[in-house]
């Protein structure tokens, strides 16, 4: 049984306000190919197919598009995926009955039977091997919100917590019913597909969350939940677990074991993923057990190119001394992000780089400026662009112009769930 595993295709991305639909389409090409070369019996996305809850038509074409000709290319190939942080678990299980009809099983949020139990029914899907015969059972858990999840398993808060005006307990203790109730799922799901598989049937877990002791992006990675403190321990994923393909994570990596893996995003999301070895993994399966994976690297069709941080003449000599192809057509010349440091205010700093860019076949995203002698790292961070910032970072600036001081934990806390109560609004339309 031979699986390919992806995760975080992030379809729609804009880069600094500039669309990236060409090397998303260049990927799910290589993607189609790579099916049908390695003969693949089925295809598991683990989340974030889309970079927001509401993409743009585009975007949903690439998607449709890619399964169509998936289908059409490899008829018994199986494809099941699953919804991720980013995504509108509504929207991904819109098309779902449409899609079953192309071997495609899109599970988009997890769903509960009138006793509370999980009805684990609907997210173990049978993968079947050229001749049709069951090979194995993936347990497709798409991306669960606290809303989802907390309350389920018959824990409480603890008396004299400080709770909301809805009631929601804003402490430690919500991050821990949050992650009890994840474990909670996770056991079910796996007891129910320990019951329904037959012998030398394997068992393929995707899920898509942060497990402790992985390594996350610089910049390009949302937090799930609750400010961070989302991250679960690999112990949820026992032994007779064949395989756990993994989505949020941008860096391809395994997490303590071989058959834990995180497949990376396809593309660079974010100039600090330049030099990330972009991947998806071919796992083999014998019987009940795995047999091999393998890396595929996945070709990049733009370059990104990151130079500095070095003082405005050293970033400029990098930039002469760069190689470009004026015969690449337009949309496939490199991104480029210049990182200059400055001794004070340099009025002409842009005139003298779009001077250097002049007949280059260079695309400038975005020049970043510091200002270390001022104050160093520190100080040159106050002058990050709105873009470059998050929520959380933006809330806390606010707070200390405000008040004088910085947030303390329990405020963080309180802004984090405000915010995922917003980022769970927009997903449920």
């Amino acid at each position: 049984m031979k699986l390919i595993h992806t995760s975080d295709w992030h379809l729609g991305q804009t880069f600094h306000g500039q669309e990236r639909h060409v090397e998303h389409r260049a990927f799910l090409t290589w993607l189609l190919e790579t099916l049908e070369a390695r003969h693949a019996d089925a295809l598991l996305v683990a989340g974030d197919l889309f970079d927001v809850v509401n993409p743009s038509l585009k975007a949903q074409e690439l998607l449709y598009d890619f399964i169509v000709e998936a289908h059409r290319r490899l008829p018994s190939l199986d494809i099941v995926l699953i919804a991720g942080n980013h995504d509108s678990g509504n929207r991904v299980e819109l098309p779902a009955p449409l899609m079953l009809r192309l071997n495609t099983h899109a599970l988009g949020r997890v769903h509960w039977q009138d006793d509370g139990q999980l009805d684990a029914e609907r997210l173990l899907v049978p993968l079947t091997d050229a001749a049709g015969e069951t090979r194995a059972w993936c347990l497709a858990l798409p991306f669960l919100r606290p809303a989802e999840v907390t309350g389920r398993t018959g824990l409480t808060a603890n008396e004299g917590e400080r709770k909301d005006a809805n009631g929601a307990v804003r402490s430690k203790e919500n991050r821990n019913d949050y992650v009890a109730g994840i474990s909670a799922v996770h056991e079910q799901l796996i007891a129910a597909a320990r019951d329904k598989r037959q012998p030398d049937q394997a068992l393929v877990a995707m899920s898509h969350a942060h497990l402790r002791g992985a390594a996350v992006s610089e910049g390009s990675e949302r937090p799930i939940v609750i400010g961070g403190e989302e991250s679960l321990s690999a112990s949820l994923f026992p032994d007779d677990i064949a395989y756990v393909a993994l989505g949020h994570l941008h860096r391809p990596q395994q997490v303590g074991e071989a058959r834990i893996r995180y497949s990376g995003s396809p593309i660079p999301l974010d100039f600090s993923e330049v030099d990330y070895p972009h991947q998806v993994v071919e796992v083999i399966l014998d019987g009940e057990t795995l047999a091999a994976t393998e890396t595929l690297r996945i070709p990049r069709s733009v370059e990104l190119k990151r130079l500095g941080p070095a003082d405005l003449e050293s970033v400029l000599a990098e930039l002469d001394a760069l190689n470009d192809d004026p015969d690449l057509a337009t949309e496939r010349w490199p991104w480029l992000e210049l990182r200059i440091d400055l001794d004070g205010p340099q009025p002409d700093l842009r005139g003298r780089v779009d001077a250097a860019l002049e007949g280059r076949a260079l695309r400038l995203l975005r020049i970043h400026t510091r200002y270390p002698k001022a104050g160093g790292e520190a100080a040159g961070s106050r002058r990050d662009t709105l873009d470059s910032l998050g929520p959380q970072a933006l809330f806390a600036r606010a707070w200390e112009e405000e008040y004088g001081e910085p947030a303390d934990d329990q405020v963080k806390r309180d802004f984090a769930l405000l915010m995922q109560d917003v980022m769970d609004a927009e997903a449920d339309t």
